[in-house]
């Protein structure tokens, strides 16, 4: 591997400006509490002034990461939410993501913007499937992982359990940071171990809780007082096993993805949140750069260059917008600057760029490598554009993605046509689904496939809220997609007529929106039939190569 030049670097303030950025998502299973403690950080980084509470009650102060209609109502998070502020001395990128598996694609692509990555557990449950598919795109991706085992104000598994579990199943060392003392009615706060003080928390009539008393020492009076003898004696016998059975923090092993920072503590009730802030930041990597064709762009180079991760229409539905967020991997942006859009080839003047908060905005002159930036307008840009002005710079960093389901998304209002047909153009690159053409098909409008079936719902629901249009919904009797090409082409074949296949019962031939052509399947078991009667062709489940 080699490094980019660095006598091609950017002046030594926008140095300065680079290093102390921190960007990271915060991932998690459904329900863990992940955009709980979203809202946390917030309140400690003094972006909000009221932390809001993730619940479909109407009356409760809603969310700055939930901004959408539906997550109001719902009470989850369905889309990856740009949220910036500062603390002490960083300057924090927090990117929100959604929990519900159907949306995972989403968050995967987040992933590949960020730096670092803080996984939420529910002390309760443990390591649960959506959090172990998360952990191994951030393992593949080389994003190093911070813990936050959330909800000891709950009765919990206890914490001895919940590190064996962590390691054994995600196969890294944990290094707690803190440790609690109790959990449900007995929790008292957290110790940390790299201060040796005791952080504990005091309720009152309201339910919010006091800042920590910090007492030096888990010997001290105060804190024995604050205890029960026996909650005493386990938490000063769990320290004295867990000295003895992990290894102490090592910021190098955490960034190699050897090691696990874990912190313990309550984001509804600001138990060890700070403290989880604090430390994150001291111990997360400064940006890093992408690979281009073998070389490591480096986040100091002095060309400017990032990739579009993300796409939303419609955050501020009065002006039919859409947001491009875009990550910056090296140099500085400055306003109205020229790029190059590498797919296009074509150059782009960068004139409405916003720095985003949830839904809110405001204008960005200055952005550098780390920082998310959102362009706002009707930009062409698709998820994966790489904009750069050093036109030998290209990045893939964007998974794909097979779908698990399929459905068709019907117009019911006639007059709602050209609506319809605007809508369903503009939340399509969004990469939320993708779109299937089924030969010889007399539908007029493309099947679509997507990660889960709560896409297509989150998609009908914008239709109606957003470009007033009434839909309905069609499922077809597929469920699995396989990608296909002949062993030895038949020069003879129009482009416009699939190969030669041996289908199945139930199955058809689709090409997808890439025009590769596809086998659709109605059941796991049919792709084994599908393959012995077609040996002269090639079967691939995902769609690149």
């Amino acid at each position: 591997m080699t490094t980019a030049a660095s006598n091609n670097s950017v002046p030594a303030a926008a140095v300065r400006e680079i290093s102390r950025r921190r960007t990271f998502a915060i991932i998690s299973h459904p329900d863990a509490g992940k955009t709980t403690l979203t809202e946390k950080l917030l309140l400690y980084g003094g972006a909000i002034g009221l932390a809001g509470s993730v619940t479909s009650k109407k009356e409760q102060q809603s969310t700055s990461s939930d901004w959408m209609a539906m997550e109001k109502e719902r009470g989850i998070s369905v889309s990856s939410t740009v949220l910036q502020f500062e603390y002490n001395a960083c300057c924090v990128n927090l990117l929100d993501t959604p929990g519900h598996h159907d949306f995972s694609e989403d968050t995967y692509r987040v992933l590949s913007a960020v730096d670092a990555a803080v996984m939420v557990i529910d002390a309760g449950k443990g390591i649960e499937a959506q959090t172990l598919k998360l952990f191994d795109v951030c393992r593949r991706r080389g994003v190093p992982i911070f813990v936050f085992i959330n909800k000891m104000d709950r009765p919990s598994r206890p914490p001895l359990e919940l590190l064996d579990e962590l390691e054994t199943v995600l196969k890294l060392a944990p290094a707690p940071v803190n440790w609690p003392l109790g959990d449900g009615p007995r929790f008292r706060g957290v110790f940390d171990r790299q201060k040796g003080e005791v952080n504990l928390f005091e309720k009152t009539a309201h339910g919010a809780f006091k800042a920590p008393l910090e007492v030096a020492g888990i010997d001290d009076e105060t804190v024995r007082a604050s205890l029960d003898e026996d909650l005493y004696e386990t938490v000063t016998s769990e320290l004295e096993m867990i000295d003895g059975l992990t290894e102490p923090l090592d910021i190098e092993k955490v960034i190699a993805g050897e090691q696990m920072p874990i912190y313990f503590g309550s984001a509804m009730n600001n138990f060890g949140v700070q403290n989880m802030l604090e430390s994150f930041l001291d111990l997360a990597p400064a940006p890093t750069g992408r690979f281009n064709n073998g070389e490591m762009v480096a986040p100091t180079t002095n060309n400017f260059s990032g990739f579009v991760f993300k796409i939303q229409a419609n955050m501020n539905p009065r002006h039919r917008d859409r947001a491009v967020f875009i990550r910056i991997v090296s140099g500085v942006f400055e306003r109205d600057m020229q790029v190059v859009d590498q797919r296009t080839g074509k150059k782009v003047r960068l004139a409405n760029a916003q720095k985003l908060f949830g839904q809110g905005r405001e204008t960005l002159d200055t952005a550098y490598a780390g920082d998310v930036l959102a362009l706002i307008g009707n930009y062409n840009f698709l998820i994966g554009d790489t904009l750069t002005s050093d036109p030998k710079v290209t990045y893939d960093e964007m998974p794909r993605f097979t779908p698990e389901c399929f459905a068709y998304i019907l117009n019911n209002d006639t007059a709602a046509i050209k609506r319809y047909r605007s809508g369903m153009e503009q939340l399509m690159k969004e990469g939320v689904a993708q779109a299937y053409t089924v030969h010889g098909s007399s539908q007029a409008v493309p099947m679509l496939g997507a990660v889960g079936p709560l896409q297509f719902e989150v998609l009908r629901a914008r239709l109606e809220s957003e470009y007033n249009v009434p839909t309905r919904l069609e499922t077809p009797p597929w469920s699995v997609v396989q990608w296909f090409k002949e062993n030895e082409p038949d020069t003879n074949r129009r482009e416009q007529d699939p190969p030669k296949v041996h289908l199945p019962s139930g199955a058809a031939i689709a090409r997808d929106q890439d025009n590769n052509w596809v086998v659709l399947l109605s059941s796991k078991y049919m792709v084994s039939v599908l393959h012995d009667r077609n040996e002269h062709l090639t079967f691939r489940d995902h769609a690149s190569e």
